[in-house]
């Protein structure tokens, strides 16, 4: 990972942008000195944590697509420190991510965390890997506790990526986050329930 997200992402027409506005300097400074080989300790538990992300691919008409990726929570793989990863499930069989990244490997994903409003931008590398092809790579990918329909591998060779920016991320809950953020509630109004009952017995004695 020789490059920066910057250094990707801030292309002429985009700087000359950045001039006009007056922000130029700052993302020049960031462009230059922002520079990290590899997921940290902090990317990779963010990532082993979400339970979808979104993947923009580029077609041979030059339209972007971007298509939500989902499974269970840690289904995308830390490969290494360079490399990310998953299971792709049988779907709808439009292939149309799978056909864009034939003729071109550049993608990027985004990954929110909706409760602490955080956002990871990845750019990388995308990589079609067959079943057959690498059953050890499938074997440490698989999910043994979520049904699915395996159809392939994604493998995404990290080119660059950077933390985004919190504001106008609406925090959103899972109904597990909800209850795990109850239980204590929960647990106590159980609790109070029961002495009540025991407090009903004592007084019909």
């Amino acid at each position: 990972m020789a490059k920066n997200f910057a250094e990707i992402a801030f292309t002429d027409s985009v700087k000359k942008l950045q001039e006009h506005h007056g922000s130029r300097n700052a993302y020049e400074r960031m462009e230059k000195y922002n520079i990290i080989d590899g997921l940290t300790i902090n990317e990779v538990s963010f990532i082993q944590a979400r339970d979808s992300f979104y993947l923009a691919s580029i077609g041979t008409n030059k339209f972007p697509y971007i298509q939500h990726r989902g499974g269970p929570k840690g289904f995308l793989k830390i490969l290494d420190t360079k490399r990310i990863g998953f299971i792709d499930f049988i779907g709808n069989k439009q292939y149309v991510s799978v056909g864009n990244i034939a003729t071109n490997k550049n993608v990027a994903l985004i990954m929110i965390d909706y409760p602490t409003k955080k956002r990871l931008k990845i750019f990388a590398k995308s990589e079609i890997v067959e079943l057959k092809n690498n059953p050890d790579l499938y074997e440490f990918m698989d999910l043994n506790d979520y049904k699915f329909r395996p159809e392939r591998m994604m493998v995404f060779n990290i080119e660059a990526y950077d933390w985004n920016c919190p504001q106008h991320i609406t925090p959103r809950y899972t109904t597990t986050e909800i209850n795990e953020a109850f239980k204590p509630q929960q647990d106590y109004i159980a609790k109070l329930e029961d002495e009540l009952k025991k407090l009903k017995e004592q007084i019909k004695l």
